[in-house]
């Protein structure tokens, strides 16, 4: 019975360090499952912040492409106005020239040598201020 008792003096204050230590460990493991639950919501809210950013680049990565084709859009339109620009005065300088003609053809004292000669001349004349 003494030996009992003896045992028991000894166990019971290691009982209650054992059970505190159990009751600590559980506590820091608790303590260590939440701050990992933080640290992961902490890199969730980082990858997401992450991803939002690369959304945000490729926003402006696709505006400056359609502020690009808007741009090379407006080159074309231009390039084509001046074509046509260039048509009509080709066109129009074609109409001065056969009026010239019509002009020199209506006059009757002229002969169809100098008529002949006036075209050849308008004609290089245009082709060396066009070219």
């Amino acid at each position: 019975m003494c030996h009992y008792s003896y045992m028991r003096k000894i166990a019971a204050p290691l009982g209650v360090m054992f059970l505190s230590g159990r009751i600590l460990l559980l506590l820091l493991l608790l303590l260590l499952l939440q701050l990992q639950q933080q640290l992961l919501l902490l890199l969730l809210l980082l990858l997401l912040l992450l991803l939002l950013l690369l959304l945000l680049l490729l926003l402006l990565l696709l505006l400056l492409l359609l502020l690009l084709l808007l741009l090379l859009l407006m080159l074309l339109l231009l390039l084509l106005l001046l074509m046509l620009l260039l048509l009509l005065l080709l066109l129009l300088l074609l109409l001065l020239l056969l009026l010239l003609l019509l002009l020199l053809l209506l006059r009757p004292h002229l002969p169809p040598k100098v008529i002949l000669w006036h075209v050849l001349w308008v004609r290089r004349y245009l082709l060396h201020t066009v070219y």
